[in-house]
C-alpha cells in the first residue's frame, strides 16, 4: 500500500467510524494531540470529540464522499482535503445534511499514518 492509499484510507475510515460510533477506531487513527476545528471556529480536542460521538451529542447518520483533493505528501507529513455530504445532528440541532469539507493533516508515526489536525468548513 502506498502512502497516498493509506492517507485516503484513513480519511474514509474516519468517516465510516463517525457514522458507526466506532470510538475504538477513531482513538486508534487520531493522534493523541489531534484537534478538530468546527465550522463555528471551536477547536475541539480529540477525546472531547470522541466522547461526544459516544454519548450522542454528535450524531452522524451518513457520510457520502464526493471529492478528495489536495493530497500532498512531504516526508513524514501529509495533508488532504476531502468533501462529503454529512447527515448529522450536532449539539442538539435538528438533523441536517451539510456539504462538509475537511482539511486534514497527517503524520507518520512508527511507520503508520495518523490524523493530526482537522479543519471543517462547508463547500
Amino acid at each position: 500500500m502506498t502512502d497516498r492509499d493509506e492517507i485516503i484510507g484513513l480519511y474514509r475510515k474516519e468517516n465510516e467510524a463517525m457514522v458507526a460510533k466506532d470510538v475504538v477506531t477513531l482513538n486508534r487513527i487520531l493522534a493523541p494531540s489531534m484537534k478538530l476545528q468546527h465550522m463555528t471556529g471551536y477547536v475541539q480536542p480529540k477525546m472531547e470529540w470522541i466522547d461526544q460521538i459516544q454519548n450522542g451529542e454528535m450524531k452522524y447518520f451518513s457520510s457520502t464522499e464526493e471529492n478528495i483533493t489536495d493530497i500532498k505528501i512531504d516526508g513524514d507529513r501529509a495533508r488532504l482535503t476531502g468533501q462529503n455530504r454529512v447527515k448529522a445532528s450536532v449539539w442538539g440541532s435538528g438533523v441536517s445534511t451539510w456539504p462538509l469539507q475537511m482539511k486534514m493533516e497527517f503524520a507518520k508515526d512508527n511507520g503508520h499514518w495518523i490524523i493530526t489536525n482537522q479543519i471543517a468548513s462547508m463547500y
